[in-house]
């Protein structure tokens, strides 16, 4: 048996996305043996990050600068406006460094059965952004999932008015995907969003 500090400890980490009880415990105890070294890092590390953590008032990233470094970045794009559900997605389409724009974080996407409202997110803060002007397009990247493209519709009728291109990310078919491996509504959206060759 550990301690109670160790248990809380483990505890706290099996709460984490991805780890479960016995993967906190083995992280724990490979902690422990490694207290001078990694202990002592990550407890920095996490220290630096609870006094410094802010989030981007221009576009809802999480950062330890207010504007966060994308938004800061003058060699960004301000005329493209990228728009996710959260933090997480801005980081995955970001580290491709693919997209040169900058981004908004809507903070969710809209559901009936979990009550989240257009309200409830940052979709006036993205209007208000637009409407000052210098956006040419507002680029969608709302998961492939219902509540995804119902907030990607949503967004885009409130965008209408506006003189700006809406765009959203391509859906269908991954690299190197097999044709019998995909459900049936990968395969339909594969088959809408079909273009001529060459």
């Amino acid at each position: 048996m550990a301690s109670q500090e160790i248990e809380a400890l483990s505890g706290a980490l099996a709460r984490l996305p991805g780890l479960g009880p016995r993967s906190a415990r083995r992280a724990v105890l490979w902690l422990i043996k490694r207290r001078e070294t990694a202990l002592e890092q990550l407890l920095n590390a996490l220290m630096q990050v609870q006094e410094l953590l802010v989030e981007c008032d221009t576009c809802g990233n999480v950062d330890t600068t207010n504007p966060c470094g994308i938004c800061a970045d003058p060699r960004r794009d301000v005329r493209s406006i990228c728009v996710v559900e959260e933090v997480a997605d801005l980081w995955a389409l970001d580290r491709a460094r693919l997209f040169t724009g900058k981004y908004h974080v809507l903070g969710g996407r809209l559901s009936a059965l979990e009550g989240v409202r257009p309200e409830d997110l940052t979709i006036g803060k993205l209007l208000d952004r637009v409407a000052q002007g210098g956006v040419d397009e507002v680029v969608l990247a709302m998961n492939a999932t219902l509540e995804g493209q119902t907030t990607a519709h949503y967004i885009a009728e409130r965008l209408e008015g506006m003189t700006v291109r809406v765009t959203q990310l391509a859906h269908g078919l991954p690299v190197g995907g097999e044709l019998d491996y995909l459900d049936e509504g990968t395969l339909a959206q594969a088959l809408r969003a079909r273009r001529p060759v060459g």
